[in-house]
């Protein structure tokens, strides 16, 4: 098993997007290289094995079905085995490759809950709220810094959302009276190569109604001291009185101040 740990150096720690482009990249390396053995393996032996009108039929090891192909001193057999070993290899050592790293995704770094900011999302239609622990609500932006961990506590005014974003690869439920959780981080080196702020559209992934299609938003990810910057001006001021007749007890459901 792939310890959590490992993913992480010292202070730093892989992002969502990251682990899965990783996963990625290894499934499909991998299964071209056996893609092209295997397909390899089978025309050099459909070009030895071809019917050239010379072998006589008492010669030809025919195979029966229910049993298994043993030839002369059993070499078929020792080659089937042998593939069935070889696979079974791979794709253990796969599976548990991708758990440890799916497991690192699903539990998100041990930050030691030092800097790591708790962002409350509701959904309504058709659009985004988003509450920051200090009180301020942003509606349809998202604003964040980067090298920090962002965990998001998710759920819908109305009906059901889902909340996500292809490029950081996040996707959750948000659903009416319930709460679900996932996680993100932007490196700084990301940020730069955008031109200083790094923007990522946000999209609901769940058919919630007509305007469906348009219930779009947006993170924005800003450098450390410019977001303090900013965040320090939010206060507890806001762009609107609530983020909803849900909102009074959204903090308090999600244990925020707890």
């Amino acid at each position: 098993m792939i310890d959590p740990v490992i993913l992480q150096q010292g202070g730093d720690w892989r992002a969502q997007a990251e682990v899965f482009d990783e996963i990625f990249f290894v499934f499909l390396a991998l299964g071209t290289l056996v893609g092209t053995i295997v397909v390899s393996y089978t025309l050099w032996n459909v070009y030895k094995y071809r019917d050239d009108g010379n072998r006589s039929d008492e010669e030809f090891d025919a195979p029966v079905v229910g049993e298994l192909p043993t030839g002369q001193g059993g070499p078929k057999a020792k080659k089937l085995f042998l593939s069935f070993g070889l696979s079974a290899i791979v794709v253990i050592s796969l599976v548990v490759y991708a758990y440890g790293l799916l497991l690192y995704v699903e539990q998100g770094p041990d930050t030691g809950d030092e800097g790591d900011i708790e962002i409350m999302v509701e959904g309504y239609q058709y659009g985004w709220a988003y509450e920051y622990p200090n009180g301020h609500t942003e509606r349809g932006e998202l604003i964040v810094p980067a090298d920090q961990r962002i965990d998001l506590n998710i759920t819908s005014r109305d009906v059901w959302h889902n909340f996500g974003s292809s490029d950081l690869r996040i996707k959750s439920d948000a659903i009416p009276g319930d709460y679900s959780e996932t996680w993100f981080a932007v490196s700084s080196e990301d940020v730069e190569a955008q031109g200083g702020e790094a923007t990522y559209r946000v999209e609901c992934f769940e058919l919630c109604g007509p305007g469906h299609s348009q219930m779009k938003s947006q993170i924005t990810v800003l450098p450390q001291d410019e977001w303090e910057e900013w965040y320090a001006g939010t206060g507890n001021s806001s762009e609107s009185a609530s983020i909803g007749a849900s909102g009074a007890g959204f903090a308090a459901a999600s244990g925020v101040g707890a």
